[in-house]
């Protein structure tokens, strides 16, 4: 989960549906910036954050009983592997670019266990692999893993509020033309990325979240229990190029 503190209490986004609002800047992206398998690319991305790990006992909270944002939680391999497993399932592309998301999650973890050691040397191999069958080379592979680390860069902005006021520049991250993209917030709440990456001059994104009032809980199934109970709102976003 995305857990964001407000004045009512916990705001809170799966972070399945921040991988649906990554695709859906994805959606939007010019021609220009787009990569083969575009159809695919973009359910890899709404895909990345998927096969979350099931809740037994107080998983899903911090050690006070508050619902905990993910950037608490411990990074689980079996979600990760469990998330390789499904897309094997989709297409060689989607099991390309996720295999590089994994990758970049774990590669840094290299020498921690023995366990991520032979996940990320499986992750290299499945990769090449992969490669050689759709005909891609190394390079063009980055390419199009930079469109999914995009999308999840500015999708996390969103969703964790992360927009600086004052009309302040963000850096997003390098696109897949290597250009370095920055967004900021205008006065009337629009938003406007530089360079303009998007295919129209306006376009509007949106992602669920919900309001828990209760601000600790016992256990993972009062949580459960709390968030099935509450009402689903939407948080929407316009960019203007102008």
């Amino acid at each position: 989960m995305i857990v964001n503190a407000t004045p009512e209490g916990w705001e809170i986004i799966y972070q399945q549906a921040h991988g649906i609002l990554a695709a859906q800047l994805a959606f939007y992206l010019q021609p220009a910036l787009q990569c083969p398998h575009w159809p695919e690319t973009i359910v890899a991305i709404a895909n990345h954050d998927n096969r979350q790990k099931t809740w037994q006992g107080r998983d899903g909270l911090t050690p006070a009983g508050a619902p905990a944002d993910f950037t608490l939680l411990p990074v689980t391999l079996a979600q990760a592997k469990a998330l390789m497993h499904a897309v094997r399932f989709q297409s060689r592309w989607v099991a390309l670019l996720t295999s590089m998301h994994m990758s970049y999650l774990y590669e840094g973890q290299q020498g921690q266990s023995k366990d991520i050691d032979a996940f990320v040397r499986e992750q290299q191999e499945l990769q090449h692999n992969l490669r050689q069958h759709l005909g891609i080379s190394k390079e063009a592979a980055a390419k199009a893993y930079a469109v999914m680390q995009w999308c999840d860069r500015l999708s996390l902005i969103l969703c964790r509020n992360e927009l600086p006021a004052g009309e302040r520049h963000l850096e997003i991250s390098a696109g897949p033309d290597g250009e370095v993209y920055f967004v900021k917030q205008r006065p009337d709440e629009s938003l406007h990325v530089e360079p303009w990456p998007f295919a129209q001059p306006q376009l509007e994104v949106q992602t669920e979240y919900r309001i828990l009032e209760q601000l600790q809980f016992k256990d993972d199934a009062e949580l459960a229990e709390a968030l099935h109970q509450t009402a689903v709102k939407y948080k929407k976003w316009l960019f203007r190029k102008k």
